[in-house]
């Protein structure tokens, strides 16, 4: 393989990791600059995925799987804003139970739907016509840059980015997780607006679980395999801001992309393995100390008490 075919082939890959990585940091920056600490990440993303290949199975249509991926992501994140926005629990204990919660509901789903214990049947992907006929439509690259969920991928991620920094509800958002206090003042409901914040990060990220689905064409026990934990990091590194979590995702997609390619080089698989996880420590090392997290984040809002 020549070298601009290879770097092209592995900007395809890397763009292809990357991209549920980027819909969950994006959702975590959404839930989290409304105050609110979404370690569920984890397992929306796994929740997704299964809602979608449950809905690609049994409709024959895998956009039909699409909206059964942000309907199951957005559930998931509706109990996780129901016990830490109106019962107030601790927002990390919420999510981790959710994560437990969701490998065992998944691994039971597969048991009951499909009656197997590790993945399900093989569900077609999103496969448009138009790639036919555009330049480079079924080039490995070209298959990436004209996916319909990838083309949405990049319009949620300027949607997001518009409506935060941009309209005056995204600055009420960053205000409750800022100084809710004021948001109080300002008439706005922070309980409300926290809820906002945490479905919005379901969609974003039942979407990602959406994308891991289609790209294996089933469903796998555990597939998810830490990704939310890794685009929370990616949010960190972006300093809770739509562009920086994503930029940060492709460094990922990028270190996970040499792990893939240098496999079989004689180094250890372990090792390889390692990879991706080492390089979230080695960059949070470095960068935590430069991202100052929205101040009221984690924190509990009473509004009979305005605490």
């Amino acid at each position: 393989m020549s070298g601009p075919v290879l770097l092209l082939a592995m900007l395809a890959q890397t763009l292809r990791i990357s991209v549920p990585y980027a819909l969950a940091a994006c959702g975590g920056v959404c839930s989290e600059r409304s105050g609110v600490v979404n370690i569920a990440l984890e397992g929306i993303l796994l929740n997704g995925a299964f809602f979608a290949v449950v809905g690609t199975h049994y409709s024959g249509s895998p956009y039909v799987g699409l909206l059964c991926a942000g309907a199951g992501g957005v559930a998931t994140a509706a109990l996780h804003a129901l016990v830490t926005i109106t019962a107030r629990a601790d927002q990390i204990v919420s999510g981790l139970a959710i994560n437990i919660l969701a490998f065992g509901l998944t691994r039971g789903g597969l048991r009951v739907l499909f009656k197997s214990a590790s993945n399900s049947p093989r569900i077609p992907a999103p496969d448009p016509a138009y790639l036919d006929v555009l330049p480079g439509g079924r080039t490995p690259l070209g298959e990436v840059l004209y996916d319909p969920l990838f083309l949405l991928t990049i319009l949620l991620l300027i949607a997001t980015l518009w409506f935060l920094f941009r309209t005056g509800l995204g600055l009420a958002l960053r205000t409750a997780g800022e100084h809710p206090e004021a948001a109080h003042s300002a008439g706005f409901s922070v309980p409300r607006l926290r809820w906002l914040g945490v479905l919005a990060s379901g969609l974003l990220a039942g979407l990602g679980g959406a994308w891991l689905a289609f790209e294996q064409h089933s469903f796998t026990d555990q597939m998810s395999g830490g990704r939310g934990y890794i685009a929370l990091a990616a949010m960190i590194v972006g300093k809770w801001h739509p562009l920086g979590a994503a930029a940060a995702c492709l460094l990922f997609g990028a270190a996970e992309t040499a792990q893939i390619r240098l496999q079989g080089s004689g180094v250890p698989t372990q090792f390889m393995q390692m990879l991706p996880f080492v390089l979230t420590i080695l960059v949070l090392v470095v960068w935590v100390g430069r991202s100052v997290a929205p101040a009221a984040v984690g924190k509990p809002y009473d509004p009979e008490h305005g605490e």
